[in-house]
């Protein structure tokens, strides 16, 4: 028998808003002892059955802001409550007990926490995404996943640093 997983969860999205933008990329850094593997679910790949897929055998989910912002947009687009479903702990509230602010970004570096990719965040996140789908750019598709693949992995990294065994 498997012991639960963790689970590390950030999306993309088109922009801010639900109920008028759409998630372009939902991350998934999965950990169990010492496996670990990474789920992007990317465009089309984005659906309720595949999110619950990926999730199968997660007993947490970790997530910077997921409580108002992840969580809201997967359960709007995707008709899923993910908060009912999984055990949530949103790393942003652990930050703020320590008088950590800011976004995410803001938070490693007050940390020491490394970033391969500088100079990207959320708008740059959402320019590489059309960049993608207007221009059929797959050099701003790999850029975007690297993003996300970093900011789920660097949760994890958030997580150690706030909690050390």
């Amino acid at each position: 028998m498997h012991s639960p997983a963790d689970a590390y969860l950030d999306i993309e999205t088109t922009g801010l808003f639900p109920y008028y933008d759409e998630i372009t990329v939902i991350g998934i850094y999965l950990v169990r002892e010492r496996e670990s593997r990474l789920v992007q679910l990317v465009g089309e790949e984005v659906s309720r059955t595949r999110l619950l897929r990926a999730l199968l055998g997660v007993k947490t989910i970790y997530t910077y802001n997921g409580r108002r912002f992840d969580f809201p947009f997967i359960k709007v687009c995707l008709d899923v409550a993910l908060e009912e479903v999984f055990h949530h702990h949103d790393l942003m509230f652990d930050c703020w007990q320590r008088n950590l602010y800011g976004g995410f970004k803001a938070v490693e570096q007050q940390l020491g926490i490394p970033r391969q990719l500088q100079g990207i965040g959320g708008v740059e996140a959402v320019m590489l995404w059309w960049r993608y789908k207007i221009d059929h750019d797959q050099k701003a598709l790999d850029l975007l996943l690297e993003y996300n693949k970093e900011d789920v992995m660097n949760l994890k990294v958030l997580r150690e640093k706030l909690f050390p065994r």
